[in-house]
């Protein structure tokens, strides 16, 4: 592929109404690495999350245009892939995460569900390594 056409996906926009919380949540239950957290103005902050492993990151915030203007909660079925969802499922409920149950799919792809505390929507995914 030539390297006008080669592109990566790094930073996804997550939408939420309180940033602190958001930022605690993420941080603390999830183990996101926090990036960076920019006070850029009165009314434009920048907070950039990386999941513990992940080539791409999540950015919360206020007075970021059209991304601020999202309704929080709105985003639904990001996933967060892992080697071993039983393991990470219990590490995330011993930090306080409401996540559901393991449902096993055909071929052994493995999901389990749980919101921020604005309500998007986040999937655990195990998907076997013979697929």
């Amino acid at each position: 592929m030539a390297a006008a056409s080669y592109m990566r996906l790094e930073l996804v926009p997550v939408p939420v109404s309180d940033v602190d919380r958001a930022k605690t949540f993420y941080a603390d239950k999830l183990g996101f690495n926090v990036d960076h957290d920019t006070q850029a103005s009165d009314t434009m902050r920048v907070v950039q999350l990386t999941p513990p492993g992940s080539a791409c990151s999540i950015v919360i915030g206020t007075g970021l245009g059209e991304i601020s203007d999202m309704k929080s909660g709105t985003v639904k079925g990001l996933h967060l892939v892992v080697a071993d969802i039983e393991a990470t499922r219990t590490a995330l409920v011993e930090r306080g995460v409401e996540i559901g149950d393991i449902i096993v799919y055909p071929r052994d792809v493995k999901f389990a569900r749980f919101h921020d505390p604005d309500g998007n929507l986040w999937l655990l995914q195990e998907i076997p390594p013979n697929l």
